[in-house]
């Protein structure tokens, strides 16, 4: 970068700011892929923080363009609906020219007629290749800058990398820096660390290579951070795990050695996790606490998707077996997990090494419920629901693919890990059904073209039907041996 990092924030904070930006936003807000409270009227705006990272009218062109690049930590108010926030905090990167060129014409939020901007252009900054790399140039040079702390890792950052910005984000937004580091941009922010920073940087200090090590983050500050975004490694060359799953269901091969594999490597994760963060034992008023979840979990998505209402009585028997296990006086431990895992969470080198990502968890639910210890089942529950949304995007349906790969992965993590998921099939049972609602009331809100999907495990998993558990399956543990070695995220 030609020019320095101002800590010039006057204009940022003026508080004729939001109102003069509240009617763009208005408009603009819920449109976005990441916006939270879809089908939710905005009632008003409230401002967070607000911090100039590149203040308006500085730099070599400020006479022609005036462009400049604000921080917004925003709260959308809207009204309250069960298990949703009603002023969720929203990140926003605002670039601010005289004018705007054709080429980010895609990005336009809108034009200010009042307040501090007038008469200027507000538009999407992460978009403008000129901003993305003033933001890689904070973090190359870590630090305080109003609201916002700069951090990094060891790992040096390159000056230069050209800025790629990637269409393909759904909660969040990702740039991707001259194929060497990829910065992922959390939009609705929490109070506390995001998983999505604090389990990675707890695998590297275990020395776990399936994960990308952290090289640069930033927050905001307050009596809790706010993680607002991680830099880490781009895998180049790696493949989505859900694009190789549905080429091999394309091309009628099998996928199970790839399953296998992803087993393995689950079960690896979940053991440096294990070693590196508190596992405590998750006694019988506990079990009764998470079957419980389950249900009310379970009763509001019936109440928002009808078609689940007659499903209820049998999904519940599912969660009823788990609060009964506690009763019977077994205690287990639990731990930190990756929390929403699936095949389009997953990457595999040309080697065939698999990495996991996106630790943030399932991002409709409260960032606390996100980074509480949990049963390692809920993980392995998760890919095996990913497999049967490959088979079943796939046409004709292959429901004997899928099933010969949630046997391999089961398997492959078995192997790793000494302990098969098999081995209590109620606890499996119940986080598959678990999840499976939680993808019905996603689908039926955001794509109701999938319902059909999770809709059809709804139906398996009520009858009490398992594809898992066959006759001479194995045991819970089974020795330690070597082996050979994207869905759509609701």
């Amino acid at each position: 970068m030609s020019e320095a990092v101002s800590t010039r924030v006057a204009p940022a904070h003026s508080t004729d700011l939001l109102p003069s930006l509240a009617p763009l936003l208005h408009e603009w807000l819920p449109r976005q892929r990441w916006f939270a409270g879809k089908g939710r009227p905005v009632t008003g705006f409230s401002l967070v923080s607000a911090t100039e990272i590149l203040p308006v009218g500085t730099g070599p062109d400020a006479a022609e363009s005036g462009t400049g690049l604000l921080h917004l930590l925003v709260r959308a108010h809207q009204p309250t609906m069960p298990a949703q926030s009603p002023d969720d905090c929203y990140q926003l990167l605002l670039g601010v020219r005289s004018v705007l060129p054709p080429r980010l014409a895609p990005a336009l939020v809108g034009h200010v007629t009042t307040g501090p901007l007038a008469g200027r252009t507000v538009y999407e900054g992460l978009r403008d290749p000129r901003l993305a790399e003033l933001l890689l140039e904070r973090f190359r040079t870590p630090g305080t800058l109003g609201a916002l702390r700069f951090d990094r890792g060891g790992s040096p950052i390159a000056a230069g990398l050209a800025p790629r910005f990637l269409d393909t984000e759904q909660s969040n937004t990702s740039l991707v820096y001259g194929d060497a580091f990829i910065l992922k941009i959390f939009r609705r922010v929490f109070p506390g660390t995001n998983p999505d920073l604090e389990l990675p940087l707890a695998l590297a200090r275990q020395g776990c290579g399936r994960v990308p090590a952290p090289v640069a983050w930033f927050e905001a500050a307050g009596p809790e951070p706010l993680t607002l975004g991680v830099l880490q490694p781009f895998l180049s060359g790696a493949q989505d795990g859900w694009q190789l799953a549905l080429r091999a269901l394309a091309e009628g091969r099998d996928f199970t050695d790839e399953a296998h594999a992803l087993g393995r490597a689950t079960a690896e994760v979940h053991t440096a996790l294990a070693a590196a963060l508190p596992t405590p034992a998750l006694h019988r008023s506990q079990s009764e606490h998470l079957a419980a979840a389950m249900v009310r979990r379970l009763e509001a998505a019936a109440q928002s998707v009808p078609a689940l209402v007659p499903y209820v009585p049998g999904l519940r028997g599912a969660f009823d077996a788990v609060a009964a296990s506690g009763h019977r006086g077994r205690d287990r431990a639990v731990q930190r997990v990756h929390g929403d895992l699936h095949l389009g969470q997953t990457l595999c080198a040309a080697d065939g090494f698999w990495s996991l990502i996106d630790f943030e968890g399932e991002p409709a639910r409260p960032l606390p419920e996100r980074r509480r210890p949990q049963l390692p089942v809920r993980d392995v529950a998760g890919m095996l629901r990913s497999f049967d949304y490959a088979a079943r995007s796939h046409r004709p349906w292959n429901d004997e693919w899928a099933a010969r790969c949630r046997t391999a992965y089961c398997e492959g993590y078995a192997r790793a890990s000494g302990t098969d998921p098999r081995g209590e099939p109620e606890l499996l049972r119940a986080h598959e059904t678990d999840k499976a609602v939680y993808e019905v009331l996603y689908e039926a809100h955001h794509r109701p073209d999938w319902l059909p999907v999770p809709m059809a495990a709804i139906h398996r998993l009520a009858a009490g039907a398992d594809r898992l558990r066959a006759p001479g399956a194995p045991s819970p543990s089974v020795p330690h041996r070597p082996h050979p070695s994207r869905r759509p995220s609701p």
